[in-house]
């Protein structure tokens, strides 16, 4: 697993123009609901939209949970049912912003519901949200408690959990920032097969973000920075490294914390934030794999102001001397942000190719688009990443706090960021022509990447 560099740079430029792929995209979704309509007096809540409930919301619209009101039942659900038909067929419900028409749609832990369950929910709602025969109802499903692993469910209990220091979270403030060390206790350096960030279930609401990062000792018996370990933000799951790739956990170490509060009315003492590790088995080949790691892939040292009722565009380049495949993708804007896209552009031929966009983005989802086995991104060497992000600071954005104010680059919620957190495996020449050698053997659906 060998050291490789990476070449970077960044530019940023106004715009005016909206994407059109969105509004086309509504005007076929729209057209598509119309038509389903029609026979949608057959559809019933028992029969069918309890299931889409059940499958897809009710983990968070339950008493206790995340939701702002209980999907449960039939008339709690017909309550909202204008607003779900609105969220639904604009896809931002369930909360997962990920374009549907371009780029890698072969996803793990995709939340998207599919087109039928969309028809499904329109339809009902235009049929007058018809109840049905009760005796049609699923059986009712036990859902995880907030205060448990997520991932467990995939891989048991974590293997390893590091807590940040206690730290009081007032009930009132702006922004805050929480940066301790804490030893990891990792004895035994092993390679990681998932990470997952958890918030305590009384903070859940106030933690905004939580980075962590390896420190290990230099020979002067200096702590410094040894690679990321995990990057958290509200509405990402986790993180899974696939079964050819190490990230490394090193013994001896430690957590260098960096967690971003915002309060939210409620006063937390000695709270704590928790990182889970899963690591390999035994078994685990550690000489035949490629080092993976987690990183922040941006402008690279730009910076940026937006103004006042003004649009902006930024663009970053990264390139690296070696091949690589490209694990997982998670954009990162904040409120003034509406899109971030990631292409790849091949010097050599010429061909610029669109891996993934999220043209609804929502600062309150910072999801990972995590590439699902055999459709991940495989660039080769000297193959360039442009990142693409798009701003409105005007009254037309809906979640923009002030459109009469200047945003700048910064570390606050009202300030802007423009980057993306890639999971990266470094490949050698022969591991990446082996990795083409079984796509070509394996055929895979049209659309997806090399």
């Amino acid at each position: 697993m060998r050291e490789c560099k990476e070449e970077s740079g960044g530019r940023h430029v106004r715009w005016s123009v909206a994407p059109a792929v969105a509004a086309m995209a509504a005007l076929a979704l729209a057209g598509n609901a119309a038509a389903q309509s029609e026979g949608g007096a057959s559809v019933t809540y028992s029969r069918e939209v309890s299931r889409v409930m059940q499958e897809n919301c009710q983990i968070c619209h339950q008493p206790g949970q995340i939701g702002p009101m209980s999907l449960m039942t039939y008339q709690q659900v017909r309550r909202y049912a204008r607003r779900i038909r609105d969220l639904v067929a604009n896809r931002e419900m369930p909360p997962y912003h990920y374009d549907a028409d371009v780029g890698i749609q072969e996803l793990d832990g995709d939340w998207r519901l599919s087109q039928a369950d969309m028809n499904t929910v329109i339809a009902w709602v235009d049929a007058g949200t018809p109840e049905g025969d009760p005796a049609d109802l699923p059986a009712p499903r036990e859902f995880p408690d907030m205060s448990e692993w997520r991932l467990a469910a995939d891989f048991g209990q974590p293997d390893h959990v590091i807590k940040s220091a206690a730290w009081d979270v007032p009930a009132n403030g702006q922004d805050l920032w929480w940066e301790p060390q804490v030893p990891t206790g990792i004895t035994e350096e092993r390679c990681i097969k998932a990470i997952e960030t958890k918030p305590s279930v009384a903070a859940h609401g106030s933690t905004h973000h939580a980075n962590s990062q390896f420190l290990t000792q230099n020979e002067e018996g200096e702590w410094v920075t040894f690679g990321r370990l995990s990057e958290f933000a509200f509405g990402k799951l986790g993180e899974v490294v696939p079964n050819d790739a190490c990230r490394i956990a090193p013994t001896d170490s430690r957590v260098e914390w960096s967690i971003h509060y915002y309060p939210d009315g409620n006063a937390v003492p000695d709270d704590q934030v928790e990182v889970g590790i899963w690591y390999h088995d035994e078994s685990f080949d550690r000489e035949a794999a490629y080092k993976q790691d987690l990183r922040s892939y941006g402008l690279q040292g730009g910076d940026f102001d937006i103004a006042p009722h003004g649009k902006l565009m930024t663009q970053g380049f990264h390139s690296f001397d070696h091949p690589v495949r490209l694990d997982s993708w998670q954009p990162h804007l904040h409120l003034r942000g509406v899109a971030m896209s990631m292409e790849v552009f091949y010097p050599e031929t010429g061909r610029r190719e669109m891996i993934s966009m999220a043209s609804n983005w929502n600062a309150g989802w910072n999801l990972s688009h995590i590439y699902a086995d055999g459709h991940q991104p495989l660039l080769p060497a000297g193959a360039v990443i442009i990142l693409t992000g798009w701003y409105d600071n005007t009254a037309n954005n809906p979640r923009n706090p002030d459109p009469d104010q200047w945003v700048a680059m910064g570390q606050r919620t009202t300030d802007e960021m423009s980057h993306a957190w890639i999971a990266v495996t470094h490949l050698d020449e022969e591991g990446y022509q082996r990795l083409l050698a079984e796509r070509e053997r394996k055929p895979v659906a049209m659309g997806d990447v090399r």
